[in-house]
């Protein structure tokens, strides 16, 4: 196995809702989950980002944790109501002046900063003005990307504009499950289509305020779709309309500047030509402009089979193999190269940037000592072979990030899931690193010390 190349990093990750807390501190406006987790029944038990991991307030004790872990890198995200809490024009400065001791903490500590400006967290002013189904929210967002990349263009020079557009396009305005809680098909057409729009208005944004130091992508989860049976026609066909919808919807236009014609027939024949009204003539010139790195979120591959009267798809989601996580996601590291070898021979060899990788297990509760995790290690080590492997074959990955470093707010499932490799007791807010976060600091010293196999066996001085 080769060794990583240079400039290559190890971190972790995490998203400004789901850890920081602080929901009425300093000035922080509403967002449409703080609206969201007060649905009832839209959120687990109820649950809320009020407190979180009250990250807002402990933030340098998680930056000195990374630190005691090796990580080297840390991809965190802009909460957008902290800086414009009305999502326009009036620029908290004290939301600001967050971020930019959160970043000069990291570069003191040698760690990396690298901002997300929108992992989910739209400003509630703006969906009462049409959320993402408005053009405007894109030049909102536009405007937020301005505001946020001058002021803090001497700490961060790398940038991701869209966390997961297919989540907050689909999931939020189609089938409801994620904020803001619509069911309505041909506004998640539109709100898809102005989340890309809003990417590539930003990715300019960025470059303008920052200059040529700027390096600008996006970060898009992705999977492998197989058929559920391989020789039915009929999933082959659904897998390809689920392969179009997860994978080529966002792809396609942010590296060929076109929609994949059989997803723009499909929502054509269900909703009518006036489905595609929101695309105008020079979007997706935006949209295509150029990246310097892709973002790749996996966890999991997808198997469909055929359902005739699912409409608009038409497609339903067959039972994963075994193992699966607490999600019920498949355990599939052989899908990670996959992917990445998809979009280099499909789309483009670019840098790229694995902005999420990981597993919820169902880790103990309560404050503890040590969080035994061997099926999440496992994960991540099948998962960091498979890039290896991935690079071997000429995919060129630049940076790794675990999903997620803290335990935190899991959207929907609220605190019942627990993707953390460090773990918190939301009681008392204790951090306590799980065998997984030990296993990847080992990792990342022995690629350090020029040890390019994976590290497989624990240490005997865990404690340490």
């Amino acid at each position: 196995m080769s060794a990583l190349p240079a400039g290559f990093k190890f971190g972790v990750a995490t998203a400004a809702f789901q850890i920081e807390g602080g929901a009425h501190a300093d000035g922080r406006g509403e967002s449409i989950w703080d609206v969201f987790c007060r649905v009832p029944g839209a959120v687990l038990n109820g649950d809320n980002g009020d407190v979180a991991c009250d990250h807002f307030h402990r933030w340098e004790e998680d930056l000195d944790l990374m630190v005691e872990l090796g990580v080297e890198s840390y991809r965190f995200s802009i909460a957008w109501p902290r800086i414009l809490p009305t999502g326009a024009v009036a620029v908290n400065e004290r939301g600001l002046a967050f971020y930019r001791r959160l970043a000069e903490g990291l570069l003191e500590r040698g760690i990396e900063p690298i901002a997300t400006l929108y992992h989910w967290d739209l400003p509630q002013p703006l969906q009462e003005r049409g959320g993402w189904v408005a053009r405007g929210t894109a030049e909102r967002f536009a405007e937020f990307a301005s505001v946020v990349a001058t002021d803090l263009r001497d700490v961060v020079t790398r940038w991701i504009t869209q966390n997961e557009p297919w989540c907050s396009g689909f999931l939020g305005y189609a089938e409801g499950r994620k904020a803001p809680g619509i069911r309505h098909w041909p506004s998640a057409v539109a709100a898809t289509h102005h989340l890309l729009l809003s990417h590539g208005l930003a990715t300019d944004a960025i470059r303008a305020a920052v200059g040529s130091k700027a390096e600008v992508g996006i970060a898009l989860n992705l999977s492998p779709v197989h058929p559920a049976d391989p020789s039915s026609e009929a999933d082959i066909a659904a897998a390809h309309r689920q392969d179009g919808y997860l994978n080529r919807w966002f792809l396609d236009p942010v590296f060929r500047g076109t929609y994949p014609q059989d997803m723009l027939d499909l929502f054509t024949d269900e909703y009518g030509p006036e489905v595609l009204a929101p695309i105008r003539d020079g979007d997706l010139d935006v949209i295509s402009t150029r990246i310097d790195f892709l973002g790749v979120n996996y966890y999991n591959p997808m198997r469909i089979a055929a359902e005739p009267d699912l409409a608009p798809l038409r497609l339903r989601f067959a039972e994963p193999r075994e193992p699966t996580t607490a999600m019920g996601w498949e355990v599939d590291p052989e899908g990670l190269r996959t992917v990445l070898k998809r979009i280099v021979t499909a789309y483009r060899n670019l840098p790229i940037y694995i902005t999420e990788n990981g597993a919820a297990y169902n880790d103990p509760d309560g404050a503890v000592e040590a969080v035994a995790d061997p099926e999440r290690t496992a994960y991540l080590e099948g998962h960091l072979a498979a890039l290896r492997r991935a690079m071997d074959d000429g995919v060129d990955v630049q940076r790794y990030y675990v999903w997620s470093f803290l335990d935190n707010f899991e959207w929907e499932e609220g605190y019942a899931k627990r993707f953390g490799i460090v773990h918190v007791d939301y009681a008392t807010q204790r951090r306590v690193p799980k065998e997984s976060a030990l296993w990847y600091r080992d990792h990342i010293a022995a690629a350090r010390a020029g040890d390019g196999s994976t590290v497989v066996a624990m240490n005997a001085n865990r404690g340490d």
